[in-house]
């Protein structure tokens, strides 16, 4: 499995770690993956996502997940993430046409 947000598609980095006596050695930086459960009040269920916890705090500022991926451009999701965003749509469309 790749160490890769489900949301952000947030993965690896490379840099240098640099020694006192300024010796540079190559080495990767790994997001802060977690397994989490978010619950999706338009869908009615939870889903189960790796995400970074910087995301996770983004989702909580954003007021959940519903909100956090309605205002984020599909372009900057991932393809899961679109996907999961398009379905809350058709379910928010769908829940306002019944109320009307």
């Amino acid at each position: 499995m790749a160490r890769r947000c489900s949301l952000t598609g947030t993965g690896s980095q490379f840099g240098h770690k640099v020694s006192h006596s300024n010796r540079k050695t190559n080495t990767r930086f790994l997001p802060n993956l977690q397994h989490v459960s978010l619950v999706s009040e338009a869908l009615g269920t939870s889903v189960s996502l790796r995400v970074t916890v910087a995301t996770l705090r983004s989702i909580e500022h954003n007021g959940g997940l519903d909100a956090y991926l309605l205002k984020h451009h599909e372009r900057k999701l991932t393809v899961e993430a679109a996907r999961l965003k398009r379905q809350i749509k058709r379910k928010l469309a769908k829940t306002v046409k019944a109320a009307a």
